[in-house]
């Protein structure tokens, strides 16, 4: 992930808890709505979270899938993570500046329209860490098993970077993991 879209993910993050300790905040202090307003469901924000794709299937026009949502961190918080798990001695570094914490294996379901932007780490793509654009059928067949198109995956088993708005994901980065 590029330093701009790290930016990008840590700026969603900190849009969805300025939302929400601004909603709390106002119900602490008995704010009222006005009749329309709270018959109204709140329309959740856009949240970016990192996970790996264990299904993703055809269901009702659009997708399915099942994802192990994880942590990605990096920096301080990835010494510490990394140090209480036993993965480092305190004050190692983490290799790479990175340190994945994923302690359920708890699988949430998602829905994916069809439209989705996918983007997969290749041998041939374009940018720095090459990256190349597919349908989200053809992650469905790859996540199965399948390359319908033959591609020289580069990381095949690496987590993605999932848009997510409510039960829905908008688009699925790959994260290269050197």
């Amino acid at each position: 992930m590029s330093a701009r879209s790290a930016g990008a993910v840590s700026a969603a993050v900190a849009l969805g808890l300025a939302a929400t300790t601004a909603a709390v905040s106002a119900a602490s202090r008995g704010a009222t709505r006005s009749p329309s307003a709270s018959t109204r469901a709140a329309r959740a924000p856009a949240i970016v979270v990192y996970g790996h794709v264990r299904s993703l299937v055809s269901k009702g026009g659009g997708f399915e899938a099942r994802i192990d949502p994880a942590w990605w961190l990096t920096g301080v918080t990835a010494r510490q993570a990394a140090a209480a798990d036993g993965a480092i001695r305190p004050g190692e570094p983490v290799p790479n500046d990175y340190y994945v914490v994923d302690e359920s294996h708890r699988v949430l379901t998602y829905r994916v329209a069809t439209s989705a932007r996918v983007m997969v780490l290749t041998r041939r793509g374009r940018g720095p860490i090459p990256a190349t654009a597919i349908p989200v059928s053809e992650l469905a067949q790859i996540v199965a098993g399948r390359n319908p198109r033959h591609r020289q995956l580069l990381e095949p088993k690496a987590g993605f970077w999932l848009r997510v708005t409510g039960d829905r994901i908008t688009a699925l980065d790959q994260q290269y993991q050197p």
